[in-house]
């Protein structure tokens, strides 16, 4: 799509991972079996526990982002009739979460990134045990100098102190990095830290309009790096 506006480069490369590297999308066979074969209900799955991870944080509590999707599907589940124990909603999530496919365009993005010398960490709501089992199946583990989880100081994305705690860690100031993610809630928290951003608009994506909007719009991760080429030539 378009460079929004233009920035210094980026020293530093930012990724959420859930949906913006890895595709949920396998998941609707194990969500939708475990809340009789309804399907269409995975994105309410996934935005349930995206809801009660922020209700944790605004209270001050934390629980690892596995409970809380296993609470999520339980709660989609009884408000259409079913009743899940917890070990069924385990299992119809958790297996399937660590071995999510990454997107067609993920591993020669990334592959072009570090190529051109872009230093690529990720920061996710999952655990730090959970990110490092997708990372390994999905073959993504050298792409990547750290792995950054909120697990680590108990405070869920888009909470502002989640980027500031990321930038702290790897020594760099907002400006200097770019967050990219396919969700509208963390580009707006990361826009809101001073971090450049970029969406990227996976399918039924999209941006939260009351938010300033992205430094990159773009499709997928290969129309990214074309898009830093162009703002940043050799």
């Amino acid at each position: 799509m378009a460079n929004l506006q233009a920035n210094e480069k980026p020293k530093l490369i930012i990724f959420d991972v859930n949906e913006t590297l890895l595709d949920l999308e396998s998941m609707r066979t194990s969500v939708g079996k475990a809340l009789n074969d309804d399907k269409s209900l995975l994105p309410l799955w996934f935005s349930t526990m995206l809801h009660y991870s922020l209700v944790d944080t605004t209270r001050g509590e934390f629980h690892d982002f596995g409970k809380i999707g296993v609470a999520a599907l339980q709660m989609v589940a009884k408000n259409n009739g079913i009743i899940l124990t917890d070990e069924q909603a385990k299992q119809a999530i958790v297996p399937p979460l660590l071995s999510l496919p990454p997107h067609p365009d993920v591993r020669e993005g990334l592959t072009q990134l570090t190529d051109a010398g872009y230093k690529i960490i990720s920061l996710t709501n999952s655990s730090n045990a959970g990110v490092k089992a997708q990372f390994k199946h999905a073959n993504l583990t050298p792409f990547f100098v750290e792995r950054l989880s909120v697990e680590d100081i108990g405070i869920y994305k888009p909470d502002l102190r989640s980027y500031e705690w990321a930038l702290k860690e790897m020594g760099v100031k907002p400006e200097e990095v770019l967050m990219v993610a396919a969700h509208g809630w963390d580009i707006a928290g990361a826009k809101s830290a001073g971090l450049q951003t970029a969406f990227i608009a996976r399918p039924n994506k999209q941006l939260y309009p009351l938010a300033p909007q992205p430094d990159y719009l773009v499709n997928d991760l290969l129309e990214l790096v074309k898009e830093l080429n162009n703002a940043y030539p050799e």
